[in-house]
């Protein structure tokens, strides 16, 4: 089976992976797990778990778009927070809520939440991949 690799533009080029990957033949769309980052690399909403569920949704939109998918298409989400407990629950989902008012989108695919330890680095709380398929 073909891959294609993608970085959307958008979205900051990273030299050890490619933002997303579109399979043919049923083509799924695998998108790497996104943080806070802005186009630049720049982190937004450090120390703000809501702040940073949007951006990180808001990335994964902007990358589904740079292949041609979008939220519709999401199969499997996976959302990854630092030192999870569920007292943070209402950050989480207002992350959300104000990422889909944006979006114009109601992401609800099924979801994978974890909690974990740290992610690539110290200001990053949140970090969600997704698995799409296009038509």
């Amino acid at each position: 089976m073909a891959v294609s690799l993608v970085n959307p533009g958008g979205l900051p080029e990273i030299d050890a992976y490619r933002q997303v990957s579109v399979a043919s033949g049923s083509k799924l769309v695998f998108v790497a797990g996104q943080v806070a980052w802005d186009a630049d690399g720049v982190t937004v909403g450090e120390g703000d778990l809501a702040g940073q569920v949007e951006q990180c949704y808001l990335n994964v939109g902007t990358a589904l778009a740079g292949v041609g998918a979008s939220f519709d298409d999401v199969a499997k989400l996976t959302v990854y927070v630092v030192d999870w407990t569920p007292e943070k629950m209402p950050l989480l989902m207002e992350g959300i809520a104000r990422a889909a008012a944006k979006l114009g989108v109601t992401p609800v695919p099924p979801a994978t939440l974890l909690g974990v330890a740290a992610l690539d680095v110290p200001e990053h709380l949140v970090e969600i991949e997704a698995t799409a398929m296009v038509d």
